[in-house]
């Protein structure tokens, strides 16, 4: 048992570097324009992610599991211990960086080492949903702040009704936000441990049914809310005043746009029902919500005012982007080679 969860500890340290850097995004601009108290936007995230991550974490989970398939626990710990480490690395700089580009780099490496080419339909889908994911949070909040200025300069609400309207907007769609991010993200963190999982399937008071993966992704989202609590105020002032000074307002209509994007890659009802009807359908693949909060920002920023966006963050934040997946192939090349030369474990 010990073994068990000292091989799982990378997962959970990932899911720890998740919650520090990108699970409190849904929430950083709610914060940065102090609408909502950290430790109020903490608690809701938490209930939330862990809510998420048990019941709608297969989904996305699946698309990551083809791109590798780990069935080695050693493998495995490592693969989730170098995406980790490189996530701390850009946590440690304030930068928003994308977990999900984290955890794809860490299994190309081990593809590399394994000399096992990666599912290519898998990472077009993936690398696909990185480019487009951003640009449509940014078209749903240009829309979306159109129409709620639209609503506000028409009316005749009172500005302190207008306030507390906003901060319980600010709660709603962030719980829905952190629900969405535990569906589309538990499977970066434990996403690699699904092939190996050392659980089996329980039931709890003959009502309540957990497969060996909903416990796994019960960890991960645990360990996302320890994450949260202990070091995402950093990263949460940083997207929500660094890049665009945002109103309350303006906040609401990144959160909500962020969710959205977040929930429609995350939905397997949702695709389901496409499906069935005959139309198109999003790739049930992890997302990065840093990337959905940073493309909000921008379609507001389009939206209200251009020049006052900070380019020089956006630029800084988009280099983080570029660099993870690369960083994280060639940290988890090392480690497998230490892992496997050094220690002597089987890790493909």
């Amino acid at each position: 048992m010990i073994g068990t969860l000292f091989l799982l500890s990378s997962g959970l340290f990932l899911g720890w570097s998740l919650g520090a850097n990108d699970a409190a995004n849904i929430f950083g601009t709610a914060v940065g324009t102090k609408m909502i108290r950290f430790y109020i936007a903490a608690i809701i995230s938490s209930i939330f992610v862990i809510i998420g991550a048990v019941v709608s974490g297969a989904g996305a989970s699946h698309t990551l599991g083809q791109l590798g398939e780990l069935s080695a626990m050693s493998g495995a710990f490592t693969v989730a211990l170098g995406a980790a480490l490189t996530v701390l690395w850009m946590t440690y700089a304030k930068l928003p960086v994308s977990t999900s580009q984290a955890v794809v780099g860490a299994i190309i490496g081990w593809n590399f080492f394994a000399h096992n080419p990666p599912h290519v339909d898998s990472l077009r889908a993936i690398i696909g949903a990185w480019i487009f994911s951003p640009i449509l949070t940014a078209i749903f909040a240009f829309i979306f702040f159109q129409i709620i200025k639209l609503i506000v300069d028409n009316s005749r609400i009172h500005l302190i009704r207008l306030d507390s309207l906003t901060r319980w907007g600010l709660i709603i769609v962030g719980a829905f936000g952190a629900y969405s991010l535990g569906a589309n993200n538990i499977g970066n963190v434990m996403g690699v441990f699904v092939n190996s999982s050392p659980f089996h399937d329980i039931s709890i008071g003959g009502f309540l049914k957990l497969s060996s993966i909903q416990q796994l992704f019960l960890l991960g989202g645990i360990a996302i809310s320890v994450g949260i609590f202990t070091y995402s105020k950093r990263v949460m002032l940083t997207v929500g005043k660094s890049i665009f000074k945002l109103s309350p307002l303006t906040a609401f209509v990144a959160v909500l746009s962020s969710s959205i994007v977040l929930f429609l890659f995350a939905s397997q009802s949702l695709k389901t029902f496409l499906v069935s009807h005959g139309l198109p359908s999003f790739p049930l693949v992890p997302v990065s919500s840093s990337q959905s909060i940073v493309g909000a920002i921008i379609g507001i920023s389009l939206a209200k005012n251009p020049k006052n966006t900070n380019f020089r963050m956006l630029g800084k934040i988009s280099l983080g982007w570029i660099t993870t997946p690369i960083a994280a192939v060639i940290v988890t090349y090392i480690l497998l080679f230490f892992v496997q030369n050094v220690f002597g474990q089987t890790v493909t």
